[in-house]
C-alpha cells in the first residue's frame, strides 16, 4: 500500500512538472509571437503575406538621407567634427517598467551600446561620457574618453533601477563638466528619459537658461510620454525632442544623433587647433600611464610634447593638455565635409531604356538585380557615374564606405 501511494505521488509530481514545462513553453512562444499581426500585409489579390522589412527599412533610410541632403544643400552648414557628448541615462524605478520588452532599462542599455560604437565610428575625433540618474541624484559613470569598450563595460556593470529621477541634478552635473570644454568643441547632451516626473531641489528653469548660456545642445528621447519640461529644454538649447513608440523606433531615434549636428553660429568660425600625433610605445617598455595612474608594459602612446604615456586615442594629455590624435582619425572625419550625393531610385521606365537593359547586376557586390520570374528588384543609380547598386550596397556606401565605387573607378581610369 505504501509503495502504491509513493508511486501515485511521484506520478502526480511528474505530471505537474510537465504542465509547468508546457506553460513555460507557451509563455516563450507568446513572448516571441506577440503583435505578430503587425508583420503581415494584404497584397493586391487580398491575401496576407509577410511585410518586406528590407524595402521598408530602405525607404525610411532614403527619406532620412534626402532630408539631410536637402537641408545641407539649401544653405552652407558647418558641422562640428570635435564633439563632447554626455549621455544621461534615467535609471530610476520608471526604467524597470516592462512596456518595452524585457524592460526599458534593458532596451536602453542594448541600444546605447550600439550607439556608442556607431558614434565613434562616425566621429573619431569626439569623446563621450556617461551619467546616470537614480534615487534623485545624478552620478558620473565615466569621464570623457574615446574608448567605446571602457564606456560599455562601465555601463553594463551599473544596470540597477531605484528611486526617483531628477532632471535638474543631471543638467547641473553635466553643465559643470561641459562648461570647461574649449570653444572649438561642440557641447552636447543626450538624455534618455524614462520617468514622467522630475524631483528637483531648485528652479529648473534657471538651470536651463544656464545651459543655454553655455551653448550646450540638449536633446531628449522619452520612453513614456511627452513632457513639457523636456520639450522646453530642447527648444531653448536647440536640441531635438522625441518620444519612442517601440524598440525599433527608439533605435532609429538614438542613431539619428550619431552624425555630427550643425555647429552653433557663435562657434562656426575657423579655429586652429594644436594637435599631437603620438608614437606607439615600444614593446616591453615599462612606464606609468597618466590616464589611470597605473604601471603598464608595452601599451599606449607617447605624447610628443611632454613624453607622458596615454592608453588610448583620441584624448587630451593630462600633463600638458595637448590634443592627441592619429592620422586615420583625421582621415575618417573628412567624409562629413563632402558627403556622397543620395542615389536615385531606378523607376520601371528607366529600367526599360535600351542602354540600361544590359546592367543586370549590382556594380558593388555583383549580385543580380532580377528577382525570380525575371522581375526587376528595387535598386538605385548614382547620378554621376550612372552605375546601378542594390539596396544593401546603397546603405553600405553612404553609411560606411563614403565613396562611390563607380565614380572611383572612372577617376582611376
Amino acid at each position: 500500500m505504501a509503495n502504491n501511494i509513493a508511486e501515485k505521488r511521484r506520478q502526480q509530481e511528474e505530471d505537474d512538472d510537465e504542465e509547468d514545462g508546457d506553460l513555460d513553453g507557451w509563455g516563450e512562444r507568446n513572448y516571441a509571437d506577440e503583435r505578430s499581426w503587425e508583420a503581415l500585409q494584404e497584397d493586391e489579390s487580398g491575401l496576407l503575406r509577410p511585410l518586406d522589412n528590407k524595402a521598408m527599412y530602405h525607404a525610411q533610410y532614403r527619406r532620412r538621407l534626402r532630408s539631410l541632403s536637402t537641408a545641407s544643400n539649401s544653405q552652407r552648414i558647418q558641422k562640428g567634427l570635435i564633439r563632447f557628448l554626455y549621455i544621461v541615462l534615467d535609471l530610476s524605478r520608471a526604467a524597470s517598467v516592462m512596456d518595452f520588452r524585457p524592460s526599458r532599462m534593458a532596451v536602453v542599455a542594448k541600444n546605447v551600446e550600439a550607439f556608442i560604437r556607431e558614434f565613434f565610428d562616425q566621429n573619431p575625433l569626439s569623446q563621450i561620457a556617461l551619467v546616470i540618474i537614480k534615487d534623485g541624484v545624478a552620478y558620473s559613470l565615466t569621464e570623457l574618453g574615446g574608448s567605446p569598450e571602457s564606456h560599455v563595460k562601465a555601463l553594463m556593470a551599473k544596470l540597477e533601477c531605484s528611486g526617483d529621477s531628477s532632471l535638474q541634478n543631471a543638467l547641473e552635473l553635466v553643465h559643470e563638466y561641459l562648461d570647461q570644454i574649449p570653444s572649438y568643441g561642440n557641447r552636447e547632451v543626450l538624455i534618455l528619459y524614462s520617468a514622467l516626473t522630475t524631483c528637483d531641489p531648485g528652479d529648473i528653469m534657471e538651470t536651463i537658461q544656464k545651459c543655454k548660456k553655455s551653448k550646450m545642445r540638449c536633446s531628449v528621447i522619452g520612453l513614456s510620454a511627452e513632457m513639457f519640461i523636456c520639450k522646453h529644454l530642447c527648444q531653448e538649447t536647440g536640441g531635438l525632442y522625441s518620444v519612442a513608440l517601440d524598440e525599433s523606433h527608439f533605435k532609429e531615434l538614438i542613431m539619428e544623433h550619431a552624425p555630427p549636428p550643425p555647429a552653433i553660429a557663435e562657434f562656426a568660425i575657423a579655429n586652429l587647433i594644436k594637435m599631437g600625433f603620438p608614437q606607439r610605445a615600444a614593446e616591453g617598455s615599462i612606464s606609468i600611464c597618466s590616464c589611470h595612474k597605473e604601471c603598464k608594459v608595452g601599451e599606449g602612446y607617447i605624447c610628443p610634447r611632454c613624453k607622458a604615456r596615454v592608453c588610448e586615442l583620441p584624448t587630451e594629455c593630462r600633463i600638458c593638455g595637448l590634443t592627441l590624435v592619429s592620422s586615420p582619425h583625421l582621415a575618417r572625419s573628412y567624409h562629413h565635409l563632402f558627403p556622397i550625393t543620395p542615389f536615385d531610385e531606378v523607376t520601371p521606365s528607366r529600367q526599360n531604356e535600351p542602354h540600361r537593359r544590359s546592367q543586370k547586376t549590382c556594380f558593388g557586390c555583383q549580385q543580380g538585380l532580377v528577382n525570380p520570374g525575371n522581375k526587376p528588384s528595387l535598386h538605385v543609380a548614382c547620378p554621376k557615374c550612372k552605375q546601378y547598386f542594390c539596396l544593401d550596397c546603397d546603405i553600405y556606401i553612404h553609411e560606411s564606405l563614403h565613396n562611390c565605387p563607380g565614380c572611383e573607378s572612372l577617376r582611376a581610369s
